[in-house]
């Protein structure tokens, strides 16, 4: 059996003793920035509808990986307590610059606590994304279920700025999952079998610190640093589920500055 990735041991023992075969770790890093312009509507207290348009790069700058529009209602119906929902598209490309839209629906609950002149919130966020192009079933879900449990602490104490941090974690819920055996003698996977979408892991990390100025009453900025570690289970079979191929897992640390500008009315 080949030597155990030391790093992960925790987090990859059971699909280790299962696989009779350890996944490799392969890691990369990168810096990206996104832009986003906004709108918030507040129809009545306690109720808003936004909609807003975000533009990211990736590849140090070098690439577009996606347009975005968001629309979106936040209902208020105790004080302190907040029940969002919306939807998204995003006109996705991947590192080969080849254009694969998906649709997203989300929905979230927000409970925050206020203590002086902080205010403490959580927020967790089920969304599913569908993949508006061809995948390898075996490879890929086509319908992905993803947790997003974010904590976020804001300083409030002064007139115009608001200064934040955060963190947030994303969990994959449906991830394809599989048996096979490894053959060490010829290296190669035997007795795969498919077990359909019932692998759940951490494949996000995120914290962030910002800053919130609301210019006007109308007018708002805000500024963002996010540090994220991705973490992707990479499976690569042929198209008839019937052989697989090769497996391993994906780490990306990737530094991003946004800016986003909202209207408010």
């Amino acid at each position: 059996m080949r030597k155990i990735n030391l790093f992960w041991p925790a987090l990859l023992l059971c699909s280790t003793v299962a696989m009779g075969q350890t996944e490799t770790m392969e890691t990369s890093s990168d810096f990206a920035t996104r832009t986003s312009v906004g709108v918030d509507w507040k129809i009545t207290k306690g109720l808003h509808l936004d909609a807003a348009y975000e533009l990211r790069t990736v590849d140090k700058l070098a690439r577009i990986e996606r347009h975005q529009l968001d629309v979106g209602i936040q209902y208020s119906p105790v004080k302190h307590f907040d029940i969002g929902a919306g939807y998204v598209f995003i006109g996705h490309y991947d590192s080969e610059k080849v254009y694969k839209p998906r649709h997203r629906a989300y929905v979230d609950l927000t409970g925050s606590y206020k203590f002086g002149d902080w205010k403490l919130s959580l927020r967790e966020r089920l969304q599913l994304t569908h993949k508006a192009y061809d995948v390898n079933p075996y490879q890929q879900t086509p319908n992905l279920l993803e947790l997003k449990s974010r904590l976020k602490l804001a300083y409030k104490g002064f007139d115009a700025l608001e200064p934040y941090v955060y963190a947030e974690v994303r969990h994959c819920l449906n991830g394809p999952s599989f048996t096979a055996d490894y053959d060490e003698v010829s290296e190669r996977y035997i007795n795969y079998q498919s077990t359909g979408y019932s692998d759940a892991y951490l494949n996000r990390s995120r914290g962030a610190v910002g800053l919130k100025w609301a210019i006007t009453d109308n007018h708002a900025v805000d500024f963002r640093l996010l540090a994220d570690r991705y973490r992707e289970k990479v499976i690569d079979t042929n198209a008839e589920g019937t052989k697989l191929k090769s497996y391993s897992w994906e780490q990306t640390w990737v530094t991003s500055l946004a800016v986003s500008y909202l209207y408010s009315f």
